[in-house]
């Protein structure tokens, strides 16, 4: 058995929603990763399997490495059919936001879903909800949104309707979003829930192979020149950095994903405590942050990159090039010397 950590209260809501309502959209945040898609399908195929028309709409592409998990060629993507991802929004009659706090993770997704007339329920992980949804489920200390979206079939007593493909979704989901079990994961309850999933039928071994030990030329070609031209050690700080230009990602075939997990590899490193990874996109840098022991990532992400997270992995967004964010970077670090140092000795 695993504790009932979701309010009773919240838990009647959302059946009482799911009683009365049967159009339902999923959505999840700008650049959606392991958590959101799993949550996203996995609350999807249930949905399904209990007779509602459900439609899962992003803000944009998936990563590529997810591609494999069924009922992915079922999600729109909003950011190439706005018009109907928008026919959608409007007919709804009750909207899950999975994997996000503020309605402004969802990019150009986000004035839609706030001008949305269905009821909204809100189940995610992150710090400091906003108060945008009918109910909110909001718990920081547990992993993923997926291991919520499984507590929250599973305490409204319809275990029995999680279909194979909500499992292994489900599963993707907690495996990325803790590194595959190597940080926010030393709690006995997620792997009861691991049990019960693998008693649904999941191939564990060959979820984690078909996520992290396929790899296409370019990205182990992308992430080498990362690694050996890239990584910049602040040996005075225990930190490390790596960033990557628009330019740099172009020539090696950038596709979405070929980066995921770079940012914790220098945490390998003996003495590194805190890893910073700076990806260039179109309009921003994207920011992930990874750290060893109580060394708090999700403030650096908080405090200077409009994101936040978890202690030991955050992210973020900035908003300038990347001289200024490696400006940036290079200040604040003395300001952390402090946990630094605490955690080295």
């Amino acid at each position: 058995m695993i504790s009932k950590i979701i309010l009773e209260e919240c838990i009647q809501q959302v059946k009482k929603l799911l009683d009365k309502h049967e159009n339902i959209v999923i959505v999840c945040h700008v650049s959606p990763d392991g958590d959101a898609i799993g949550s996203s399908l996995g609350l999807y195929h249930f949905l399904e399997e209990i007779g509602k028309t459900v439609t899962v709409i992003v803000p944009d592409s998936l990563p590529k490495d997810l591609l494999f998990l069924k009922g992915v060629k079922d999600i729109l993507i909003y950011a190439r059919y706005p018009e109907y991802a928008q026919e959608l929004i409007d007919k709804a009659e009750l909207i899950f936001c999975l994997d996000f706090n503020a309605l402004s993770r969802l990019d150009k997704m986000e004035e839609p879903i706030r001008k949305a007339c269905a009821k909204k329920v809100m189940v995610d992980h992150h710090l400091n909800p906003e108060s945008f949804c009918d109910v909110t489920i909001s718990h920081p200390e547990v992993s993923s949104t997926c291991e919520l979206v499984f507590r929250l079939i599973c305490r409204m007593g319809m275990f029995e309707y999680l279909t194979l493909n909500s499992a292994n979704a489900i599963y993707v989901g907690m495996m990325t979003d803790t590194g595959n079990f190597t940080y926010n994961s030393n709690k006995p309850e997620m792997y009861f829930i691991v049990g019960e999933l693998i008693k649904k039928g999941i191939n564990k071994d060959e979820l984690y192979a078909k996520v992290c030990n396929t790899n296409s030329l370019d990205k182990l070609r992308l992430n080498g020149f990362a690694i050996n031209e890239k990584l910049t050690i602040f040996e005075p700080h225990h930190t490390a950095m790596i960033t990557l230009t628009k330019d740099e990602l172009k020539k090696y075939h950038y596709q979405k994903g070929d980066s995921e997990g770079l940012v914790n590899v220098p945490l390998s490193i003996p003495g590194i405590i805190f890893s910073a990874f700076f990806r260039e996109e179109n309009n921003f840098i994207k920011v992930s942050l990874r750290s060893k022991g109580t060394f708090p990532a999700n403030k650096v992400a908080e405090e200077w990159f409009n994101g936040g997270g978890h202690m030991n992995a955050a992210g973020g967004e900035f908003y300038g090039t990347m001289d200024e964010i490696i400006a940036r970077f290079v200040k604040l670090l003395p300001q952390y010397d402090t946990y630094l140092k605490s955690e080295i000795n």
